[in-house]
């Protein structure tokens, strides 16, 4: 089938690859010439494990291109799949600029019937406002081209999006009831058939709620994580182990254990803008999402709980001390920086006197970049963070460790190395990689997130 991607960041380009891969002719359209250039080049813009391998392959095979072309684009697809970013507004809804951008675009240049796909994440009524972006611009050249918008939300992760892809666990499709809906659910179903020869994993419902089903996954996915970490902060009070609470919980089936790992904060690029935008549409109707509201509190507490932790372990006076920083992307497997709780951390430290020394297997550059933006009116501050050639470099004469981000290279280091190069043998783990039993074995003080009845004197 003939494909137009309409953007080529993290969900577009994943999903103009993976749909090329299973054979399809996929032209994948941005703006952005710089982008455009560095994919026509043979290089990937973002860091996704296995993209890049899926990109050459078919390049090479001519299943994919990338251009600027925004007419060629809407003449190539008979789907026409939108896939540009939505980021937050100042008022926390969805900005949509950019998919009604491309709504327009589409109804400019079609001259035959297109299904137009919402993959971007969008709020519940978006597809009505691109339908009528579209027809909009049908009337001002009096085109008679027909069109159906469909919502297909994606359900990726960053740092396993292709394998996500590859093999789902389900596919959320909206279709309306009008003859062009049927036209276009059975063009999606033929697109998405290799997908369902095992079992069927698509889900075919309204459009309006498959909308609706991408926030309430992110949603009821986030408050998994701030209901843990509240708990956590609890257990460090009365001497629980949360880890135990974990394995507690997590065997009961109606719970499950995904998304149950107390930790430093969730960041990236969806769980905090999706549930900011769903709070927004509800604040539309005259609602209000208590619990959602009560998420987004917890969570930027739990931003700064090692700094607090960190406080409270040197009296409040850290002024030139000096921190070892493991991890600074918001999850493995990627160099997303975009709401990481490693740059909250990292300000209280610099705001309060301390100097870092940070390390990220694959977000160094990325770090730069957003340091540069964080700390662009303190550069004072930006020349306290120092970046190390590798993990034991950052050590070096630094009064403790602070793990943020749990890559699988920190998970069993040389600890006898790290005693001798940190000044004291102090680890304060943010995502509870190391049994506190085993760090008191080994004489290192040890601070993880609500495992304080295993560290206590």
């Amino acid at each position: 089938m003939k494909i137009t991607i309409i953007g080529t960041g993290y969900v577009g380009l994943v999903t103009g690859a993976c749909l090329a891969e299973l054979g399809n002719d996929v032209f994948c359209l941005d703006v952005d010439q710089r982008k455009i250039d560095i994919l026509n080049n043979g290089e990937i813009p973002i860091h996704e494990p296995g993209l890049e391998e899926v990109v050459a392959r078919n390049r090479a095979a001519g299943r994919i291109r990338f251009s600027t072309d925004v007419e060629a684009s809407v003449a190539h697809g008979d789907i026409q799949f939108i896939a540009v970013g939505t980021p937050p507004d100042e008022d926390g809804s969805a900005d949509l600029q950019y998919v009604l951008a491309a709504a327009r675009n589409i109804g400019k240049y079609m001259t035959g019937f297109k299904v137009i796909v919402d993959k971007s994440t969008v709020p519940v009524g978006t597809a009505d406002r691109v339908s009528v972006a579209v027809q909009e611009e049908l009337a001002a050249r009096a085109a008679t081209a027909t069109f159906s918008v469909v919502s297909n939300p994606e359900f990726l992760k960053e740092g396993a999006a292709v394998e996500d892809f590859m093999r789902p666990d389900r596919i959320v499709i909206g279709c309306d009831a009008t003859p062009e809906g049927e036209k276009a659910r059975d063009m999606m179903k033929k697109l998405y058939t290799p997908f369902n020869r095992n079992r069927e994993r698509t889900y075919w419902m309204d459009v309006r709620s498959a909308e609706f089903t991408k926030y309430a996954a992110n949603a009821m996915l986030a408050t998994r994580i701030s209901f843990m970490n509240e708990l956590a902060n609890l257990a460090d009070h009365v001497g629980a182990d949360i880890e135990a609470v974990r394995h507690g919980i997590g065997s009961d089936p109606r719970i499950g254990h995904s998304f149950l790992y107390a930790g430093c904060g969730y960041g990236g690029s969806c769980f905090p803008k999706d549930v900011q935008a769903l709070e927004r549409t509800a604040q539309d109707y005259g609602l209000n999402l208590l619990i959602l509201q009560a998420v987004e509190e917890v969570n930027a507490r739990q931003k700064q709980i090692l700094g607090a932790k960190i406080m409270q372990r040197f009296d409040n006076k850290i002024a030139g001390k000096h921190f070892a920083i493991w991890g600074l992307a918001f999850k493995p497997n990627t160099d997303d920086m975009r709401a990481a709780s490693s740059r909250v951390l990292i300000g209280e430290l610099l705001r309060n006197g301390a100097t870092v020394a940070v390390y990220d297997p694959v977000s160094m550059d990325e770090a730069r970049r957003v340091f540069e933006l964080d700390f662009y009116d303190a550069p004072e501050l930006l020349a306290s963070i120092r970046y190390a050639a590798n993990p034991m470099d950052a050590l070096n004469d630094a009064d403790a460790l602070t793990i943020v981000t749990e890559w699988k290279a920190f998970r069993s280091p040389d600890f006898d190395q790290v005693k001798q190069r940190l000044k004291q043998a102090v680890i304060f783990d943010g995502r509870n990689l190391f049994e506190p039993a085993v760090m008191n074995e080994l004489g290192i003080e040890y601070h993880g997130i609500g495992r304080s009845v295993l560290t206590r004197k």
